[in-house]
């Protein structure tokens, strides 16, 4: 969206530095993921789901990245995509979804997703089609929302050759963000719920909450997370991704008990985040910081604040 912008197989934890935009890398048989480039084009990461006769995408991407995960796609199997899965409403995970359908595949996602699409994306979506002409040139008023939706959590699809299940643990990055998780092979696709790096965006989240929706993933047996933005990894990003949001409600909550905002704002330079959580720590904090900040004054989610 506008303004926000088999390493894996051998054992080896990816980090920030690690960062192969635009790579495909085998998880498990017939599980990939591909690290799309957020710094030079805006887009997600996606991972690539085979199942017997046909495949799963998770995530949409903006236009010009959906093309390239069809172009790898069919680099990896003949078989066609038939689902693509919205883990939440956001342009560079959702904008993507009319160059799936033209394709015959289904879009699904869960219910939240629409819901969230219909209350921020058609503004969202004109405003960003004037500085991203692959959104431009959809030549349409609105995005186009999931074909499918489900209220039920977890929604699973099983062919007999592999089982996915798609989870919704509550408002974190937005009120309706989905997982992806393949139980046999341990695998969790987190969307922008926890992400790999300094790509938090809380503007449309629930900072106070966050924590929670993580703990509720963290039940579940993982061994590798494919996070929405960043390299992948293990679990350690879950559980950085909990520990930077409870770090960074509790530094902002000190400094509002000691007087450091003013005139209804708090710098970022007024808090202090442990070490163990700068890997997500980066140019977005102030935003981050005053998110927090407002949750706080106003004893509201950030999301349900003027935005």
């Amino acid at each position: 969206m506008t303004g926000f912008v088999m390493l894996l197989g051998l054992g080896f934890v990816l980090t920030r530095g690690d960062a192969q935009p635009n790579t495909v890398k085998k998880i498990a048989n017939g599980v990939w993921f591909r690290e799309g480039d957020i710094k030079n084009l805006g887009h997600c990461n996606n991972a690539i789901i085979e199942m017997k006769d046909y495949l799963i995408v998770v995530d949409a991407n903006f236009p010009s990245g959906a093309r390239l995960v069809l172009e790898d796609a069919k680099k990896l199997s003949s078989k066609p995509v038939k689902y693509v899965f919205d883990t939440h409403h956001h342009g560079d995970h959702a904008y993507g979804n009319p160059v799936w359908t033209q394709q015959g595949a289904i879009t699904l996602a869960y219910v939240g997703v629409a819901e969230e699409m219909k209350r921020y994306e058609p503004a969202r979506w004109r405003d960003t089609a004037k500085s991203r002409p692959d959104v431009a040139e959809m030549k349409l008023d609105v995005p186009e929302p999931p074909k499918e939706t489900f209220s039920k959590s977890p929604k699973i699809i099983d062919d007999g050759t592999r089982k996915v299940e798609f989870y919704f643990f509550g408002w974190a990055h937005t009120r309706g963000d989905g997982f992806v998780y393949l139980p046999k092979e341990k695998v969790l696709c987190s969307g922008d719920a926890a992400v790999n790096g300094p790509y938090n965006y809380t503007a449309d989240g629930n900072v106070k909450n966050w924590p929670e929706v993580i703990k509720a993933a963290q039940k579940l047996d993982v061994q590798y997370v494919l996070p929405g933005h960043g390299p992948a990894g293990g679990k350690e990003i879950l559980e950085g991704q909990r520990e930077f949001m409870v770090a960074l409600r509790a530094a902002v909550a000190d400094a509002v008990k000691s007087g450091k905002d003013k005139d209804g704002k708090l710098a970022a330079t007024a808090i202090q985040l442990p070490a163990s959580v700068k890997n997500w720590v980066g140019d977005g904090l102030q935003a981050q910081v005053q998110d927090a900040y407002n949750e706080i004054k106003q004893n509201k989610a950030a999301g349900d604040l003027p935005h």
